[in-house]
Parts: C-alpha cells; structure tokens; sequence
C-alpha cells in the first residue's frame, strides 16, 4: 500500500519567498544605479539566476510510503530512505528545531531544504519542509538525520514505525 503526503506552502513560507525575491529585485536596481549597468550587475544578474534556478529545482514535492522505503520528491532530487536503513523515526516538537542554520539551504524560498547544521547538537541534518513546523525526525542505521514537514505526522510515523525492523541491541551481541 502507497501513501502520499503532499508538501502545502503555509503563509509564512509564502512570506519569506516574496522577501527574498523582493531583495534581490531591489539589489539589483541598487546596483543599476551605482554602477550604471556593467559587469557587476551582469555578474550579480547571473548568480542571482543561478541560485533562483537551483533553489527552484530542489522545491520538495511529495513524501512518499512505498512497499519498500520512504520517497522524498524534489522537482530535481530524489532521496529513498529503505525500511531497513532506518532506525527510528519521530515527530519533533517545535521547541528542538530551533538554532538550525542553513549551511547549503534555502531558507524559505519555496520552503526549507538542503543541510542545515543543528547547532545544539553540532549535527549535520538534511531538511525537506514546507514549512517550519510538524517536523518528522527519520534517523538511519549511519546516523544521518533527515527532516521533513508533514500535515499528518502521528499517522506518517505510525506506518513508518510498522514497517521497520527494531534494530538488535549491541549490548547484547
């Protein structure tokens, strides 16, 4: 049985999308004034076009369960998480997401996606999300952490939870 979870922009990521185009417009007719044009507006035209069209291609799309994972779906990326790589999963309450500063990430440019470094833990962490709550904490057998926003989180990890196996103890190996 396959189960879909849809990523919905909430208001405050609309919000913050809208911001940062609208600093990148303004910078650029700053930059249009100051230098009349010339390579530092082409310079900056491109780049910013560039981290635009990068962002845009890794907007998550849809978390899905399948028979033999959970499937992340970017326009452009696409992560499998298999049943027996995970070691648990969890949702997280809003409080532990704080002090999350993205290192390669958008941050509210069409959502929240790429690495972030927790910086209470000092872990490196890969976030899907659309927006900055109901997060789903999924940790596999190596220890990476991946998180991801979703509208119904007790029932995400309910089903998630019945299809893993509990890893064996090392203590009692």
């Amino acid at each position: 049985m396959n189960k879909e979870y849809k990523y919905r922009l909430s208001y405050g990521t609309w919000y913050w999308t809208v911001v940062h185009i609208v600093v990148f417009i303004v910078t650029g007719i700053v930059l249009t004034l100051i230098f009349e044009g010339g390579y530092v507006l082409a310079w900056f035209l491109s780049l910013m076009l560039a981290i635009i069209g990068l962002m845009t291609l890794s907007i998550p799309r849809k978390i899905a369960i399948t028979e033999d994972g959970i499937e992340i779906c970017c326009i452009s990326d696409y992560t499998e998480i298999p049943y027996e790589d995970i070691a648990s999963v969890r949702t997280v309450p809003a409080k532990e997401m704080k002090l999350f500063l993205p290192i390669f990430a958008s941050s509210g440019f069409f959502g929240y996606y790429g690495y972030f470094l927790n910086l209470r833990k000092m872990d490196l962490v890969k976030i899907y999300a659309s927006k900055w709550s109901d997060f789903i904490e999924i940790t596999d057998i190596y220890e990476d952490k991946y998180y991801v926003s979703c509208d119904d989180g007790e029932n995400f990890v309910d089903t998630v939870s019945g299809r893993i196996k509990p890893q064996p103890d090392e203590e009692n190996d």
